[in-house]
């Protein structure tokens, strides 16, 4: 907890020197671009490949989806939270991150995506969330809000390939992050902490990459659940920067997409040293283990037989500023199983490792 709160304060400190700094030098990271000049009660930021206005400070701000959630805490914006929706188990994990005052004022109105009514009497002026991640042909979507007042932000990592298809991911999931939270700050008045937050992480990143490397990469696998078909992640997912920043190679690197069904034949094909699991859903840790175990067609994969699972909440592999614990924590578990060289990076300062999946 010591560690949590002298992080927090090198954050406001950050903060602090950058927004005394603003006038004079330009910021460094490549998602400070996506803002642009700003007119009295209005902001235009770039969002999925389109200038939008927003108004600006936005104080009334709706939200679906922990990882976005996690966003507005990470940058100090949860008084502008009038609602949220889809935090779900979560509420451990952003407590034991961000603090567990930081959520104890936040309305939440449904486990699931709220319905635009619920919306609508939260009187937003803004509503944070993504395609499949809330917005939804057929239920609430940017077109639908507009329609009643209110500006949408769709989050980057889900922003769509083409209009009217399925496949998602327009830039790098790193890239993705950094831009929605220099947006958010920006929208918000929080501009200097989320300028701060964006530099703790590209810090972190770079003590990774600069840390020993493997020769040969270890193959991660990710696992969200399993079925007929496995649903994993692709190279726009969040997952694709926790592992590279690890010093892992997502499997399915090859897949243009950010989370996505793919066959047993495929998985088994992957010869995967690590999986790591999304803890959510009704589908708990011990039943996913107890599938590819006895799977044939993934009971002889490295990962499996030498049982190096990695099971960290929902809210870690989204696109959120999370993404860097969790891929310090695949860094460390990796250097355990000695799949990569030993560094001298500190501890993580968090172990989000979950061994039994909480009762849904």
């Amino acid at each position: 907890m010591k560690a949590r709160k002298a992080w927090k304060a090198a954050v406001l400190l950050t903060a602090t020197l950058l927004a005394a700094s603003a006038c004079s030098s330009p910021s460094a990271s490549p998602a400070a671009s996506s803002a642009s000049a700003s007119t009295a009660g209005t902001v235009s930021v770039t969002n999925c490949n389109q200038q939008v206005s927003y108004p600006s400070p936005a104080d009334k701000v709706f939200v679906n989806d922990s990882g976005m959630i996690a966003m507005m805490l990470a940058i100090g914006a949860e008084k502008n939270l009038v609602g949220i929706s889809s935090l779900n188990r979560d509420h451990t994990v952003l407590s034991a991150h961000y603090g567990a005052s930081a959520l104890s004022g936040l309305s939440e109105t449904s486990p699931t995506m709220a319905s635009l009514e619920t919306i609508v009497a939260k009187q937003p002026q803004v509503v944070v969330a993504g395609w499949n991640y809330g917005f939804k042909q057929g239920g609430v979507t940017p077109e639908s809000l507009r329609a009643v007042g209110i500006s949408p932000y769709v989050l980057s990592e889900s922003c769509l390939q083409k209009q009217g298809e399925k496949a998602r991911g327009i830039m790098d999931p790193w890239t993705a992050l950094d831009t929605d939270l220099s947006n958010l700050g920006t929208i918000t008045g929080h501009r200097a902490q989320a300028s701060a937050v964006v530099s703790d992480i590209d810090a972190r990143r770079e003590a990774l990459e600069k840390a020993p490397q493997a020769t040969a990469k270890p193959n991660v696998l990710v696992f969200d659940s399993g079925d007929t078909t496995v649903f994993t992640s692709g190279r726009f997912g969040g997952p694709q920067a926790v592992i590279t920043a690890a010093g892992g190679r997502n499997v399915m690197d090859d897949v243009a997409d950010t989370w996505t069904t793919v066959s047993w034949e495929k998985v088994a094909s992957s010869n995967a040293d690590v999986i790591v699991f999304v803890d959510y859903g009704e589908q708990t840790f011990a039943q996913k283990t107890a599938l590819l175990e006895s799977n044939p067609a993934t009971k002889d994969l490295p990962a499996v037989k030498a049982k190096r699972y990695l099971n960290l909440p929902y809210a870690m592999w989204v696109s959120s500023p999370l993404n860097i614990d969790a891929a310090e924590q695949l860094r460390h578990a990796m250097e355990q199983w000695s799949l990569v060289p030993k560094s001298e990076l500190p501890q993580p300062t968090h172990d989000d490792h979950i061994e039994v999946s909480p009762a849904s």
